[in-house]
C-alpha cells in the first residue's frame, strides 16, 4: 500500500507539475489498453481495487508488465486523478527518446514541424495526425506545451508512445537538419500567395512547418528562406486550428507521394 509520501507517489505528482522529464502519467482503462499495445516501460502501476471493479482483468495485465505495483486508497486516487470519476488505474511510464541521427529519409518521407505550440491538446492532436498520415516524425521548435502533459497522451490517443518526436533548441538547427536531409520545406502561412495544392510533393522528402495557435510562425522560420503555402479561407475565419491545418497539408502530400 502506497501513501502520499511514498517516493513513487511524489514522482507521479512531479510529472503533473512538469518537474520529472522523461516520464508520463497514464490514466484510465482505454489509455492503459494503448499502453499495453506499445513496448513502453511501465515504471510503476497504481491500482485502487474499490474504483476498478470493471477493469480487474486489464489491471492484472498492466501489473504483469509494470516494474513496480502499488495499491492505493480511494482518497489518494482522488488526489492523483485528473478525472471526476476515476476508474482506479494510473501508471507512470517512460517517454521514448528519439535522436536526429537515427533517421533516414527518401522521397516518400514526410515531416511535420510545429513551432511554438502552446496547448497540450493541440500537441497531442498533432502527434496523432503525424501517425495517421504515416509521416516520419514530428519536430518541435520553441516548444511551450510539455510533451509529458497528460492531455498530450489523451489527445494523441496514446501515439505519443510510438510516434517519433524530435526537439531542437534553435530554429536554425532544425532548418539545418532538414536541409542536410534534402527536404523541400513549406511554411504554412495564411498570408502566402501560393496554395498548398500547387506543389507536386514528389522527388524529395517533404516538410511542413506550422506555427503557434496565437502568434503563427516565428519570424526566424521566415528568415530561413523557405517557400510558403496557404490553405484558402473561403468563409469569414482568417485561419484554421493548427492541428486541422497540419492534417490537410500532410494528407495532401501523402496523396501525391503514394499516388492516390
Amino acid at each position: 500500500m502506497a501513501g502520499p509520501q511514498h517516493p513513487r507517489i511524489r514522482e507521479l505528482l512531479a510529472v503533473r507539475k512538469d518537474s520529472a522529464p522523461g516520464r508520463i502519467m497514464v490514466e484510465g482503462s482505454w489509455e492503459h489498453s494503448q499502453l499495453l499495445d506499445s513496448r513502453t516501460v511501465i515504471h510503476a502501476f497504481f491500482y485502487c481495487p474499490e474504483a476498478a471493479d470493471r477493469t480487474a482483468e486489464r489491471a492484472a495485465r498492466v501489473a504483469s508488465r509494470a516494474r513496480e505495483v502499488y495499491r492505493i486508497s480511494e482518497k489518494l486516487l482522488a488526489r492523483l486523478s485528473r478525472r471526476t470519476r476515476p476508474d482506479g488505474l494510473i501508471s507512470l511510464a517512460e517517454l521514448p527518446v528519439w535522436h536526429p541521427g537515427e533517421f533516414r529519409f527518401d522521397e516518400s518521407s514526410l515531416v511535420l514541424v510545429a513551432d511554438g505550440v502552446e496547448y497540450a491538446g493541440n500537441l497531442g492532436t498533432l502527434i496523432r495526425t503525424v501517425d495517421a498520415a504515416r509521416a516520419d516524425c514530428l519536430v518541435l521548435t520553441s516548444r511551450r506545451a510539455r510533451l509529458n502533459h497528460p492531455s498530450v497522451y489523451a489527445a494523441s490517443r496514446g501515439m505519443v508512445l510510438t510516434t517519433p518526436v524530435l526537439e531542437f533548441d534553435d530554429v536554425a538547427d532544425a532548418a539545418g537538419w532538414l536541409r542536410r536531409h534534402g527536404f523541400e520545406v513549406h511554411l504554412a502561412d495564411p498570408g502566402a500567395a501560393g496554395s498548398y495544392r500547387v506543389p507536386a510533393y514528389q522527388g524529395r522528402p517533404t516538410a511542413f512547418v506550422v506555427g503557434s495557435e496565437g502568434g503563427g510562425l516565428s519570424s526566424r522560420w521566415h528568415q530561413e528562406g523557405f517557400g510558403a503555402v496557404s490553405i484558402p479561407m473561403l468563409g469569414q475565419a482568417d485561419s484554421l486550428n493548427v492541428a486541422l491545418s497540419a492534417g490537410i497539408l500532410l494528407f495532401e502530400a501523402r496523396a501525391h507521394k503514394d499516388g492516390w
